[in-house]
């Protein structure tokens, strides 16, 4: 699998609480979501503790600032499923694109005292007959 920088939404980043992605990806005002699927990769890093569940959703919007955002899809995901190496269902950029896009994150339950995430666009995701 290949990961570039400039299309990280998360670096390993800490999810103690409700918020957003570390990085905001300028996509442009075009729909990414035809011809080729494009991978997008969300990965736990570091084990989750005290929450009920994370859901993840990714977000787009016309401006950078994100004042008028719009949500395009959503995975939760439970405590005993928030272990490192665990991956999201969501496996693409979803359609809908409106120029910038970043990841949210909700917290249901208590704030975790540990927990990373590493998200991205990534090219040549790996998966087994095991992730199937």
């Amino acid at each position: 699998m290949i990961l570039d920088e400039q299309g990280l939404f998360s670096n390993n980043q800490s999810v103690l609480a409700s918020g957003v992605s570390e990085n905001i990806l300028d996509l442009g005002c075009r729909e990414v979501s035809f011809g080729t699927p494009i991978e997008l990769f969300i990965q736990i890093t570091e084990d989750f503790d005290n929450l009920t569940s994370l859901t993840i959703k990714v977000q787009t919007s016309l401006n950078e600032d994100f004042s008028s955002e719009v949500d395009l899809i959503e995975h939760v995901m439970l405590l005993k499923d928030l272990k490192k190496g665990a991956v999201s269902a969501i496996k693409f950029l979803p359609k809908g694109n409106l120029g910038y896009m970043r990841l949210s994150y909700t917290v249901t339950g208590e704030n975790p005292s540990k927990g990373k995430i590493l998200a991205g666009i990534a090219d040549g995701v790996q998966e087994s007959f095991h992730n199937i």
